[in-house]
């Protein structure tokens, strides 16, 4: 028995799990002892990437059985080796025979300086006493044998059992002041594998089933699909599972350091007191230099000093500036549409008229840079208690569940392929970060804590919170500044499940609705139904999404959600794919040739037919493909994927998007829309945007100055006419809401209606009809 070299003893599951991984081949196995049924063994094979571990029992009579399902009878062996020798045939209840033994390890190859059992060593917290450092494993570890026997996940308790071996590091970093258990993430990780290939096989047969009973011109109602699945019992208890899974796992976490402090309570394990250093001061704003060009030949240097409030203009060959313009002499801007790198400068004179003027910048994004200074420096040194313009960032990532790179730093600051920030304003914080990521294997509060501190590090900001939504990976998270945070109100969160019989979370939306002082922002993250055949699909997952989520108003929840908002915000995966040959798609890549790809881009023309995104703008696309690169690497595109249901072909294509939806004439303009080039983690590239967003303050006066009761402004109808596609006959009125109004005004049933054109009814409204509002 010592001689076999597949008999590893007593090692750990984890331990375990990382010899079969190296050995990587079907049939590969090793026996180890079981580490929660005494004189048991676990026999663990690898097949197909996935590790099937089975349990080896003795019998009253000492004779050994791999444990099978209930009614069928059991081999038994007089020893290990014998049971071993059978299994090495087909056919004998296994996924594959026993083929490839896993050999043990030399004492000397472990790393980690452990012997060959798997055990490390334990460090006790700073100044606990010594009966401690034995008693609460000892403690532990007993009531994890009292639920071993009442448990029929016997072998995934020896995941548990390491962990109370092993828990006192998570107990040391608790006394030093982390409360991130490090440990019992990677063990609960290590644990999970299984169960992640096993979802990833499921949900690819599930996919596959879906496709055949699909019907693309009548799919049924999400009400119908939930409706039957809530007739199946078998069904109904398979999500109540999953639910519950996802339930521990998020809350485990919390489960773990509450019995961790109350154990440093208990045993006096006094936790060092931290002293929390004050908030450090912005960052300044370096002083940013343009060259330009002043009438037909003469050269000049612009420079902004934003903390200072000033612009100086000097000619070229001169020591000395030949003029300061202080920020409150500076009227307005002029951007020529004719001359895109063209600038007017209207500034004030005393005793004189406005001076005006004309700038030439070397191209149209240092023109854009020169603007956002300038007014940056207009608000900082502004008089006015609110604010009347912010920056908002949105980015969006398919992280293709891997963990993100150490640094976002290209990411959060708008560098790299397409319409991206200039070098002199791309580390300008903006007053609002939302940020939506798809396939997110991270924890919920890893994620955010990784963002604050990736922001805090570029623009040595403290970003507080608004919210944070998950769907299973799909996570959006709100951050503003901390001056911000008091004009935050009103804040909702909602989700909304798309993935198979709108039941399962891997696809669908997480959503953030809040009010800005006056002004009513919605934010969605969606990830859509994948594969290129797939278009009517993501236009359903639209639409109930559309239907589904529940953000802003209460009282505009009768409404269309893009109705709903002064700005709309939907962002994501979308799915979207190119209806072109890959090879003709890769040709134009490489020519940079993006035009010619965006006419046959699946969004672009859902857009144009008026079935998605209705109204809604996006801005310039300059950038390649964000769809599938090889990992490691932006210069290659892998288009061939292999699925269990065969080989499945992904054309590159823009599957991350952000589009937005605003109130007319509300002031919104995208000053960037582009991607990374260096976030090489996942299959897809990182996407961002930023806006410039008009705001208003929540105090509207109910009287005019002066305590007149006249209203400030009103809107007074001349007529309406509407165009309905109905059959119906009925009267009709109109409902008219606003924030404005103090509560909803409606209109009289309509003067005249006709129904010429089958089909249609058209309706129409006088103004003696049409309310005052």
């Amino acid at each position: 028995m010592a001689a076999a070299g597949w008999y590893h003893r007593d090692i750990s599951q984890v331990v375990a799990e990382e010899l079969r991984a190296k050995a990587g081949r079907d049939g590969s196995f090793l026996v180890r002892d079981s580490e929660s049924v005494k004189g048991a063994y676990a026999l663990c094979l690898l097949f197909q990437r996935h590790v099937y571990t089975y349990c080896i029992l003795p019998d009253d009579m000492g004779l050994l059985s791999v444990q099978t399902i209930q009614g069928i009878q059991a081999k038994c062996f007089r020893s290990l080796p014998d049971l071993i020798g059978a299994y090495q045939h087909p056919n004998n209840g296994l996924a594959t025979p026993l083929l490839h033994p896993v050999h043990r390890p030399r004492p000397e190859e472990d790393s980690d300086g452990e012997d060959a059992r798997g055990w490390g060593h334990t460090v006790p917290c700073p100044g606990a006493p010594p009966s401690s450092r034995t008693y609460i494993p000892q403690q532990l570890h007993q009531r994890l044998q009292e639920q071993v026997h009442s448990s029929p996940a016997s072998d995934f308790m020896g995941f548990m059992a390491e962990y109370l071996t092993h828990h006192v590091q998570d107990l040391e970093a608790l006394c030093q002041g982390h409360l991130q258990l490090q440990y019992l993430s990677t063990t609960l990780a290590t644990a999970c594998r299984a169960l992640h290939s096993e979802i990833d096989f499921t949900l690819a047969g599930l996919e596959t089933l879906a496709r055949v009973f699909e019907t693309p011109v009548s799919p049924r109602s999400p009400a119908r699909e939930q409706g039957f699945l809530s007739s199946d019992p078998d069904l109904e208890m398979l999500l109540n599972k999953i639910s519950t899974v996802n339930h521990l796992l998020s809350s485990l976490d919390k489960k773990v350091l509450k019995s961790l402090q109350e154990t440093v309570t208990r045993h006096n394990l006094a936790l060092p007191s931290v002293a929390v250093p004050p908030l450090p001061a912005a960052r300044p704003l370096a002083v940013q230099n343009f060259e330009v060009k002043v009438g037909k030949s003469q050269r000049a240097a612009l420079t902004v000093d934003v903390e200072s409030g000033t612009v100086t203009v000097t000619k070229r060959g001169s020591g000395s500036p030949e003029e300061v313009i202080p920020q409150d002499k500076i009227l307005y801007l002029i951007k020529y549409q004719s001359v895109q790198s063209k600038v007017r400068l209207v500034c004030a004179r005393e005793n004189q008229k406005s001076l005006s003027r004309d700038f030439i910048f070397p191209s149209a994004r240092k023109r854009e840079a020169f603007c956002q200074l300038l007014q940056l420096m207009k608000i900082q040194h502004s008089n006015l208690d609110e604010p009347e313009i912010i920056s908002v960032y949105v980015g969006t990532w398919n992280m293709g569940s891997t963990p993100p790179p150490r640094s976002l730093a290209s990411w959060l600051t708008s560098r790299g392929l397409g319409g991206t920030q200039d070098e002199t304003t791309a580390c300008i914080p903006h007053d609002i970060y939302v940020i939506g990521t798809q396939e997110n294997s991270l924890g919920d509060h890893e994620w955010v804590e990784f963002l604050c501190a990736s922001l805090k590090t570029l623009m040595d900001i403290d970003y507080r919170v608004v919210a944070l939504q998950c769907l299973w990976s799909i996570k959006i998270v709100v951050l503003v500044k901390p001056e911000h945070q008091r004009r935050i109100s009103h804040v909702h969160t909602s989700s909304v499940k798309t993935g198979i019989a709108n039941t399962l979370g891997n696809k669908g939306a997480v959503g953030v609705s809040f009010l800005f002082n006056g002004t009513s922002f919605g934010f969605v993250n969606s990830h859509l139904a994948s594969g290129s055949q797939k278009t009517h699909r993501r236009n359903q997952n639209y639409s109930d999404i559309l239907h589904s989520l529940a953000l802003g108003d209460k009282r505009l929840a009768g409404f269309d959600l893009t109705l709903r908002f002064t700005h709309l915000f939907w962002f994501g995966d979308l799915n979207y794919r190119l209806e072109m040959d890959v090879q003709d798609i890769l040709t134009h890549v490489v020519k940079k040739e993006f035009q010619a790809l965006l006419a046959v881009d699946q969004l672009n023309l859902e857009r144009e037919k008026n079935k998605v995104f209705l109204r809604f703008s996006e801005g310039d696309i300059s950038f390649p493909p964000t769809y599938r690169y090889e990992r490691g690497t932006r210069d290659t595109y892998v288009w061939q994927k292999s699925k269990p249901t065969g080989m499945r072909i992904n054309v590159p294509s823009w599957c991350d998007r952000i589009l937005w939806k605003s109130h007319p004439e509300t002031h919104v303009v995208c000053n960037s829309y582009g991607c990374t080039n260096d976030i090489v983690t996942s299959d897809h590239s990182p996407v961002f945007a930023t806006f410039e967003v008009g705001v208003t303050s929540q105090f509207v006066p109910k009287e005019a100055p002066g305590s007149s009761p006249e209203a400030l402004a009103c809107i007074e109808w001349e007529s309406i006419e509407v165009m309905l596609k109905t059959t119906s006959r009925s009267k009709c009125y109109i409902e008219f809401h606003s924030y404005c109004l103090e509560e909803m005004q409606r209109s009289r049933e309509n003067t005249f209606q006709n129904c010429d054109i089958p089909g249609f009814l058209k309706l129409g409204w006088s103004s003696k009809h049409l309310p005052v509002v």
